[in-house]
C-alpha cells in the first residue's frame, strides 16, 4: 500500500504572525501556511488572499481588528487554487476581484481543485463544513486594474504565467509593497503543479523591476527590504529551474515520471528539503515538469483520483 501524502500528515497548528510590511500593510502569515494581505485605506479594507474556509478567514479578521475598524470593501484573489479563495464569505466584502483568466480557471477546474486538495491537505480545510460554494468573483480584468481606497490607490497586475496562467499580484504604490501570491514564496517551496515553468523566471524579474521595498509572499514570512526582497526573487528562481532542468533532461530521453522524480529529488533535496510544505509540493510539482517538457503547455486538470494514481506511480 502507498504511503500517504506527506500533507495528510501535516496535522499541527502554526504559529500566526501579523506583521506590518509598509504603513497600513500588513501581512497575515502562519509558517508556510497559505498567507493574506491587508491593505487599509482611508475609509476601507482591502484584504489580499481569502484563506481556504471561512473559519480560517476569520482569523485574518481578527487580526485586522486588532488594528483598524474599518470596514473590509474588496477581496482580491490572486489566483483560482481553493485553499486561497474558499473562505472570501467571511469577509463580507462588496467586492471579490479576480483576473478573467483565474475566473475561467474556476469555471474549466474549481471543483476538481477543491476535492483534490482537500483530500491532500485536510489540516487547511478547517469548518470545511461552513463554505457556501465556489467563490466567484464580482469584478474581473485583464492585465491591469487600479482601486481607489480613498487617497490611497491600489494596483492589480498581471505579470506573467508562473504558479498558475492567471496568476495576479497587488501593489501599492505609495509604500512601494507588492503582494506576490504564489508567484514568489519565502523559504517555502513552491507549489508548481499548475504551473509554467517556462514563463516563471520572466514574471519574477518583472516584479523585481519594480524594485519593491518589501514584499508580501504567498507562503513564508514577510519580506522586507531590497536586499530581502532579491534574495527572495532569486531563491524563487532557483527553486522553479532546480525542479524544471533535471526533469526536463529525463523526459527528453523518453525516461518514466519515476526517472524523473528521483533526479529532481537529487537536485532539490540538498538545497530545499528544509523548505516548508517541500515534500507535499514535490511530486504534483514533479507531474507537471514532466508535461510541460513534454510539450504540454496548458496543465492536466488536478482530480482526487488523478492525485492517486500519480502517487502510486512515483512509489514504484
Amino acid at each position: 500500500m502507498a504511503k500517504a501524502f506527506a500533507s495528510q500528515g501535516d496535522l499541527s497548528e502554526k504559529k500566526i504572525s501579523f506583521t506590518q510590511v509598509g504603513e497600513g500593510l500588513y501581512a497575515f502569515t502562519a509558517e508556510g501556511d497559505p498567507n493574506s494581505g491587508v491593505i487599509i485605506g482611508d475609509d476601507s479594507v482591502m484584504v489580499v488572499e481569502a484563506q481556504a474556509t471561512p473559519r480560517l478567514a476569520q482569523k485574518v479578521i481578527d487580526c485586522i481588528r486588532s488594528v483598524t475598524d474599518k470596514p473590509i470593501s474588496h477581496v482580491v484573489l490572486t489566483h483560482y487554487h481553493a485553499v486561497r479563495v474558499l473562505g472570501a464569505s467571511a469577509f463580507g466584502a462588496s467586492q471579490i476581484i479576480m483576473s478573467e483568466a483565474a475566473r475561467n480557471m474556476v469555471v474549466e477546474r474549481g471543483q476538481e481543485d477543491w476535492d483534490s486538495e482537500f483530500q491532500r491537505f485536510p489540516r487547511l480545510f478547517q469548518g470545511h463544513e461552513s463554505i457556501p460554494g465556489l467563490t466567484w468573483p464580482t469584478t474581473t480584468f485583464n492585465g491591469k486594474m487600479s482601486v481607489w481606497l480613498g487617497k490611497r490607490r491600489v494596483d492589480i497586475l498581471q505579470l506573467g504565467r508562473a504558479h498558475t496562467a492567471g496568476d495576479a499580484v497587488i501593489h501599492v504604490p505609495d509604500a512601494n509593497v507588492m503582494f506576490t501570491g504564489d508567484i514568489v514564496e519565502a523559504h517555502s517551496a513552491c507549489y508548481c503543479g499548475d504551473g509554467h515553468f517556462s514563463d516563471w523566471g520572466g514574471t519574477l524579474e518583472a516584479i523585481r523591476a519594480y524594485d519593491l521595498d518589501a514584499i508580501a509572499p504567498g507562503r513564508g514570512d514577510a519580506v522586507v527590504g531590497r536586499a530581502a526582497v532579491n534574495g527572495a526573487l532569486d531563491r524563487t528562481k532557483d527553486f522553479v529551474d532546480s525542479t524544471f532542468r533535471p526533469v526536463a533532461r529525463v523526459a527528453a530521453r523518453n525516461g518514466s515520471l519515476k526517472e524523473a522524480w528521483d533526479a529532481c529529488r537529487a537536485a532539490c533535496d540538498p538545497k530545499f528539503k528544509d523548505y516548508a510544505i517541500y515534500e507535499h509540493c514535490l511530486p504534483f510539482n514533479v507531474a507537471r515538469a514532466y508535461d510541460e517538457a513534454r510539450g504540454l503547455d496548458h496543465p492536466r486538470i488536478w482530480t482526487a483520483q488523478r492525485d492517486l494514481e500519480m502517487w502510486a506511480a512515483l512509489q514504484g
